[in-house]
């Protein structure tokens, strides 16, 4: 929003000496509310959104086994804003006067332990470029390295990544898991969706006696894409099974299992 300038060399009693002709461009006070306006409702969408994306993060830390309180995942729109956005805000929620440093994306980075091993960690970033380049690929890996971090997120925004980002993570592959979602895959939780059916992932000694019972090879197994977004949302590798439940108006419910290929 441009500024509303003011002429020093106005003279009162000589309204010619304003200048009108350098400032004719200039917002009113007028416009310069709407802007003002304009501005905080961009603001205001812009939080909410991060406030579901985070939300569905959340979420989806906790349905891979990670340790995410309570208090988070249900937080409301309220305590998310005062928790993480611009304005500060002290221990009884009443607002400082200050405002928090750097941007809404970088306070939202989220680290966790599994439930039953705190020594398997994960890292989520939000990604405040438009478009994500090599360069934070690195700074995530040397921050996984150096603090043993096992796997990693990186949220981005619509630009996704730049095809030398997407040829870093495929050079850093084999030490470090680094997994990116675009922020409009996050906006809802699929797994939330009545038509997706109930998901579980297998440990690999109920995938051993499962593919036992049923005198199995792992290639005779229906197969689920990596890439598909349930795979995605639980993190999944190739070889990892998944127990399918779906209700079915005869038998309760119908039980099938699929393999990540």
């Amino acid at each position: 929003m441009a500024a509303i300038a003011l002429d020093d060399g106005f003279d009162e009693t000589n309204p010619s000496s304003m200048g009108v002709g350098e400032y004719e461009d200039e917002p009113t006070m007028q416009q310069a509310q709407i802007g003002v306006g304009v501005e905080g409702k961009k603001l205001a969408e812009e939080q909410k959104k991060l406030f579901r994306v985070h939300k569905t993060i959340l979420k989806m830390l906790r349905s891979r086994g990670y340790g995410v309180p309570d208090r988070h995942i249900n937080m409301t729109y309220k305590e998310f804003v005062k928790q993480y956005g611009d304005e500060e805000h002290d221990a009884e929620g009443t607002k400082t006067g200050r405002m928090r440093r750097g941007q809404l994306r970088e306070r939202l980075h989220t680290k966790a332990n599994l439930q039953d091993n705190e020594n398997v960690k994960i890292n989520v970033e939000f990604s405040t470029e438009n478009k994500v380049g090599v360069e934070p690929i690195r700074s995530i890996s040397k921050f996984m390295q150096d603090e043993g971090f096992q796997r990693s997120i990186l949220v981005v925004q619509a630009g996704g990544l730049t095809p030398f980002a997407r040829s870093a993570l495929q050079m850093v592959e084999e030490q470090y898991k680094i997994e990116h979602f675009k922020e409009s895959e996050l906006l809802v939780d699929i797994t939330e969706h009545e038509l997706v059916p109930k998901h579980v992932v297998l440990q690999n000694a109920e995938k051993i006696e499962l593919l036992a019972r049923y005198k199995l090879k792992e290639s005779q197994l229906p197969r689920l894409q990596v890439n598909d977004p349930v795979a995605r949302y639980f993190g999944l590798v190739r070889g990892q099974v998944v127990k399918i439940i779906r209700p079915s108006e005869t038998a309760g419910r119908y039980v099938t299992y699929r393999i990540v290929w």
